[in-house]
């Protein structure tokens, strides 16, 4: 929630909401729970009211805005550097710190300075002021003493009590110990005794002294705790938008000497596209990205190519490569060697491969940067060589097929099965393993992915979906962010072979449970523009009117590419294919030479290609059927002599069994 009005939030105007939100609730709330984006840099207006904005650290950034309200002192725990006092001795008002921290909490021995001067900043872009500590690392009984100390103060005295890390404070928060249970019993009561204090200053009327819980997630504090009191609010810190990465981008781009953006075109361009690319990065991976490109001298204009190598971790992009745009002409040739009888289809993939590699796909959105690198949806009878066109981009993209991610749908029907393929959340048994998907994707982004039969798939799986093909981009169960920007993503479906009949009194009963009656939708012999629209009509119709996923079929656009029937000259190519590989095979076993007849062949080849509906799979299983097994019966039988020439004279059907005269 973020308090946008001029009343509440115009006190800290060009603060971030979040901490305007702090600031204004100052007098309502005793304790803040803020989770989500803890570990960024944040923009702040500058000190002195002029000049460019600066980056603080979560702690600064709270120390600031608290300074302003008359605070005299920020207590920070941390379960690693137990009780650290802002500000250090670098900022004028220290010693006042000091004093403030131990009218509260009592004179404590060896403190430690950690002394940086208060408007420099460092090279991660946090600025402000650093603590003094305590060397001590407070037990939970201490610690209870310390926010009762400040929580209610016995003297009037502004400041806040940070718990860093409190996610780290109990062990699960629905099964705490007893020590556990009793310092959260008294941070609840606590945050409803909590006594205001007025002091004289730039906000004179009664202020709390807040207790700031500092949480990954809010969950990771007792529910009990935060539930229906009204005393302690949370808040969650949003990642950086579009606006914030282009401030930030143009405060980096001082790294590589432009001092002023608003007089450079070019620089503006640049810092724009940056914070394009930086979509779904903190403000603090920018800075990474920024140091990352000075250290391979990398240009600013050149920035979104170190947001890729940031992103994936990796420094080869195969899609840069200058031989691609040759293979990818050669594979006009060689696909339609690969993938029979599908000229319509080849010639699709073929455009659609070409636009990603010229880094084209999704040009027209405002943000395209991020998205998958092309995304494909075949559709069409079964056993028309959709899986096969996909391995053949993936050779001619990646040059080997083991790029190649296959993912059978039908495994996926379950509504808990999606764990498989992004890791099962945290508590659950496999959490530490991550997801099928997820893991394969960060080991190498270069993929070619094919979800098969993508419509058996359960409803709730294909929501995942949608963040890939829109942000190119899938959180896994670990909270670990997997980009797909370098993938290409296949959708298989034989969805459009079969449609449900118009007879209504063939629906089924509710009662009864009767099946629908379905009807043939297409059928081989059938015009190719036909069975295009037929198909892309029933695809359309099973997002929209069966999943009410209208917005999936959305992202899939005009990727959707529709294979035709097997043809009987297409057939015929096929056949002499899986033939030759199956005297191929022979030869390389058993060092035979095997060859067949013409008049077996002829009868092998009308057997073989009688049932094209079933497609090139179709001619497959009927040579295994017909030639395969009886070859195997035969040879099995004779004493084979390597470098024997062995011919099939004649070919017979007894019933359902198939002989072979060999000689």
């Amino acid at each position: 929630m973020s308090v946008e009005s001029p009343t509440l939030g115009g006190r800290l105007p060009g603060w971030p909401p979040f901490i305007r939100e702090l600031d204004a609730t100052l007098s309502v709330h005793s304790q803040y729970v803020l989770s989500g984006n803890l570990y960024d840099s944040f923009l702040a207006p500058p000190l002195e009211g002029t000049g460019p904005a600066r980056l603080l650290t979560l702690r600064d950034l709270l120390w600031e805005s608290l300074r302003s309200s008359g605070f005299s002192c920020m207590v920070v725990y941390d379960p690693v550097d137990g009780l650290q006092i802002y500000p250090d001795n670098g900022d004028e008002i220290s010693e006042e710190a000091a004093r403030a921290a131990e009218r509260l909490l009592g004179k404590r021995t060896g403190i430690r300075s950690e002394a940086r001067n208060a408007g420099s900043h460092s090279a991660r872009g946090s600025g402000g002021s650093s603590p003094q500590g305590y060397t001590d690392k407070p037990s939970l009984e201490a610690l209870t003493r310390h926010l009762a100390s400040v929580a209610r103060p016995s003297e009037n005295v502004r400041a806040a009590f940070v718990i860093d890390s409190a996610s780290r404070i109990a062990r699960t928060p629905t099964d705490l110990e007893p020590a556990e249970r009793d310092f959260f019993r008294f941070c609840a009561k606590l945050s409803r005794t909590a006594r205001p204090v007025r002091v004289v200053g730039a906000r004179p009327k009664p202020l709390y002294n807040p207790i700031v819980w500092l949480v990954e997630r809010p969950g990771d504090l007792p529910p009990w705790l935060t539930a229906d009191n009204e005393n302690i609010r949370e808040i969650t810190i949003p990642r950086p938008h579009l606006g914030d990465r282009q401030e930030t981008a143009r405060l980096l781009a001082r790294a590589f000497g432009v001092s002023d953006v608003g007089d450079d075109q070019v620089a503006a361009a640049a810092c724009d596209a940056f914070a394009e690319q930086a979509d779904g990065l903190t403000l603090q991976s920018m800075i990474e990205v920024t140091r990352l490109a000075k250290e391979r001298n990398v240009d600013l204009a050149d920035l979104p190519d170190a947001v890729r190598t940031y992103k994936l971790g990796v420094l080869d992009n195969p899609w840069s490569r200058g031989h691609l745009r040759r293979r990818v002409l050669e594979g006009e040739r060689r696909v339609p060697e690969r993938v029979i009888g599908q000229p319509q289809a080849v010639t699709k993939t073929l455009d659609i491969l070409k636009r990603a590699v010229l880094g084209l796909s999704g040009a027209q959105a405002t943000r395209s940067g991020s998205r998958p690198r092309g995304v494909l949806f075949f559709a069409g009878p079964t056993g028309t060589g959709k899986t096969e066109l996909a391995k053949a981009i993936t050779e001619l993209v990646f040059g080997d097929e083991g790029a190649y991610l296959r993912f059978d749908m039908s495994e996926f029907s379950g509504e808990g099965s999606g764990d498989r393929l992004i890791g099962s959340p945290p508590g659950y048994v496999g959490h530490e393993a991550g997801g099928e998907l997820t893991n394969a994707v960060r080991e190498d982004p270069f993929r070619v992915i094919l979800f098969d039969e993508i419509e058996k798939a359960h409803p709730r799986i294909l929501d995942k979906f949608l963040q890939i093909l829109e942000d190119g981009r899938l959180t896994d169960g670990r909270g670990n962010t997997v980009h797909f920007s370098e993938s290409i993503l296949i959708f298989t479906s034989n969805l459009g072979m079969y449609v449900l009949g118009d007879d209504i009194t063939a629906r089924p009963d509710p009662g009864t449970g009767v099946a629908p009656l379905r009807i043939r939708n297409i059928a081989p012999g059938m015009p190719y523009d036909e069975i295009e629209q037929r198909i892309k009509g029933a695809v359309a119709d099973h997002f929209t009117e069966v999943l009410n996923r209208p917005e999936l079929l959305n992202r899939f656009g005009d990727n959707i590419v529709v294979f035709d029937f097997i043809g009987p000259e297409a057939a015929q190519k096929i056949f002499d294919l899986q033939l030759a590989n199956i005297c191929r095979r022979v030869n390389e076993e058993h060092r035979l030479v095997l060859t067949v007849k013409s008049e077996p062949l002829a009868t092998l080849r009308e057997w073989c290609t009688a049932e094209l509906d079933k497609g090139g799979r179709g001619i497959g299983m009927a040579l295994e059927s017909y030639f395969v097994n009886p070859l195997a019966r035969a040879l099995f039988d004779r004493e084979l002599k390597p470098d024997e020439e062995i011919s099939v004279t004649a070919i017979r059907r007894e019933g359902s069994i198939v002989h072979l005269d060999l000689q």
